[in-house]
């Protein structure tokens, strides 16, 4: 039986969901060819003097772009797009700059930080963590659970992570949670463990792991040993306005740099709700797919209610349904074939075959794509098992089955994702980011991790993929992440998985529209598609690869409207 605040959840769902499918008719003019008598009537907007990456080799001479409405108009010769002109026409001189497509995170947690009530301890000393949990102690209610976001253990300048006894030193009385931004694991208190009844001698969940050091508790606790702590103690609430106000603030943020269109890749009800309440105030910055994590209200109230992949508009949108099943690369817990480098630690599994099985069998049943977080190459093999089977009496389109991270892969690994039509999203910005984490992976793993090199020579569709929070969603990171696979220290991980500038150029546009179906809409500058589009300070194809993360994000355009200009 449903219980009381389920049900109110969900009249408040479905209040909210028939909002979002109330999309006005789109009147779109006839989109066609430019020359004498093309009769496309006058733009409204004007973009001239740059260099275009179209994307779209039908395209790929452009010397300018005219919007109408909130569509591309038409692209191709300044004549010809100055003939277009009319009274009214704004115009952009981007001379200098470089136009592109507005680029697409197809996989991100712009909600996963909550800084309302959490407190960012992204320093580079653990004196500075004590510090800022020591002021976030004193603005939270006594008893309350202490929160903090975006821990990550190896950037720390004591060379070591954070640990237990760091966070009784300066909180000893309130439960403190410290996550990691890859939000796999955390570092508790005493307290914390206290109340939640765990000793050294708890042995540890399924799916989940108290890490500990001689026999000692260190206050790590990891996947699923983290849901534990869910129900005791009195934590934090948000209220909706504040909630609100965090998605506008993170789609702006994202907008300023060059994203036109994210992802959330695990959201939950009232994700959901702040989505719809930015957008009904017009202060969504960019589109958002909308991944509802499965087993949660949210899923099971759009199940409930008929709603499937690709309900919504072109602005809030239901993607794939998300599972996961292991843990985390940048925390070194994804399950593996092989052990992590001088251990006998393979990972940890957090679904089994069976469970992975039915989560495709429910989203299959009830029209949802899936997506299924899978790390390690055992993990990928069992999400392909499930898909595979799925698909063998399949009748109809590809369904764009998605695997989410899809990190270490191998050549048996790769055919058949090519020959299920899966969608890898490895991250785009991680061998930049977070080199001194693949220390624990070695050389040869790295030679198979975020494996976009390989992804493209066997012809797979492989997404952009940030994980933000766990990862930096700037795409001029992203650019020169793929095209160095050099970390920040100058280090190069995995050499032989280097792709060209235009390559990831198509990654980061043309792929991130094809993994949400929306290729139709986004990711080529082409007459008829959405005009959103970015001016850049420099061309990514014709810069010094190792400076391609400092080119200054001009401009972002959204419906042919400028969501940021710097």
């Amino acid at each position: 039986m449903r219980s009381a605040a389920i049900d109110n959840k969900r009249r408040h769902l479905l209040k909210a969901l028939t909002a979002a499918s109330t999309v006005a008719a789109l009147s779109r003019p006839s989109w066609g060819q430019l020359g004498p008598g093309s009769g496309l009537g006058k733009a409204d907007l004007i973009v001239t003097g740059g260099t275009f990456h179209t994307m779209d080799v039908t395209t790929s001479n452009a010397e300018a772009m005219a919007v109408r409405g909130n569509r591309i108009l038409a692209v191709g010769a300044i004549a010809d797009i100055e003939a277009l002109a009319g009274p009214g026409t704004r115009r952009i001189d981007a001379r200098g700059l470089t136009v592109t497509p507005g680029f697409i995170d197809a996989h991100s947690h712009p909600l996963l930080a909550n800084e309302a009530i959490s407190v960012d301890v992204n320093v580079r000393q653990i004196s500075k963590v004590q510090a800022l949990l020591k002021e976030q102690a004193r603005r939270t209610p006594p008893g309350q659970w202490v929160l903090a976001h975006m821990y990550d253990d190896t950037k720390f300048e004591e060379g070591r992570p954070l640990t237990l006894q760091d966070i009784d030193a300066v909180v000893p009385s309130q439960p403190v949670m410290v996550r990691h931004r890859g939000g796999h694991t955390a570092v508790v208190n005493s307290k914390a463990f206290s109340i939640a009844g765990i000793t050294k001698d708890t042995p540890d969940p399924e799916g989940g792991r108290f890490f500990r050091e001689d026999g000692e508790l260190t206050g790590k606790v990891a996947e699923l040993a983290m849901d534990i702590f869910d129900d005791v103690g009195e934590w934090p609430a948000v209220d909706r306005e504040t909630n609100r106000k965090g998605a506008s603030l993170m789609t702006r943020r994202m907008a300023a740099a060059g994203l036109t269109s994210t992802t959330d890749a695990a959201g939950d009800l009232e994700g959901w709700i702040s989505y719809m309440d930015a957008l009904d105030a017009g202060e969504l910055y960019t589109r958002v797919a909308f991944m509802p994590r499965g087993n949660t209200p949210v899923y099971e109230a759009m199940k409930a209610t008929g709603m499937r992949s690709g309900f919504g508009n072109s602005m809030l949108r239901v993607g794939a349904v998300k599972y996961a099943a292991d843990g985390s690369a940048s925390e070194r817990t994804m399950r593996m074939s092989t052990p992590f480098e001088g251990t006998d630690d393979y990972g940890i599994l957090t679904m089994s075959q069976e469970q992975i099985d039915a989560a495709v069998d429910e989203a299959v049943a009830n029209d949802f794509r899936i997506g299924i977080h899978a790390n390690g190459d055992v993990t990928i093999d069992m999400v392909l098992k499930a898909y595979e089977r799925v698909l063998q009496n399949w009748d109809g389109a590809n369904p764009r089955f998605r695997i989410e991270h899809c990190s270490l892969v191998n050549p048996g690994l790769l055919t058949r994702i090519k020959a299920t039509g899966s969608i890898p999203t490895p991250f785009y910005t991680y061998a930049y980011y977070h080199g001194n984490k693949w220390v624990d992976y070695g050389p040869e793993k790295m030679r198979s991790m975020f494996a976009h090199r390989s992804f493209i020579d066997a012809g797979i569709m492989v997404a952009p993929a940030s994980d933000f929070t766990p990862g930096p969603y700037e795409p001029m990171m992203a650019l020169q992440s793929m095209v160095t696979r050099q970390d920040s220290q100058g280090r190069a991980w995995g050499e032989n998985q280097r792709i060209t500038a235009a390559e990831a150029m198509a990654v980061c546009t043309v792929n991130g529209a094809y993994a949400s179906f929306e290729e139709h809409d986004k990711g080529t500058l082409t007459p008829g598609k959405l005009a959103d589009f970015v001016l850049l300070a420099r061309d990514p194809l014709k810069s010094d690869p190792n400076a391609i993360k400092d080119i200054p994000i001009v401009a972002t355009y959204l419906d042919g409207q400028a969501v940021f200009e710097a």
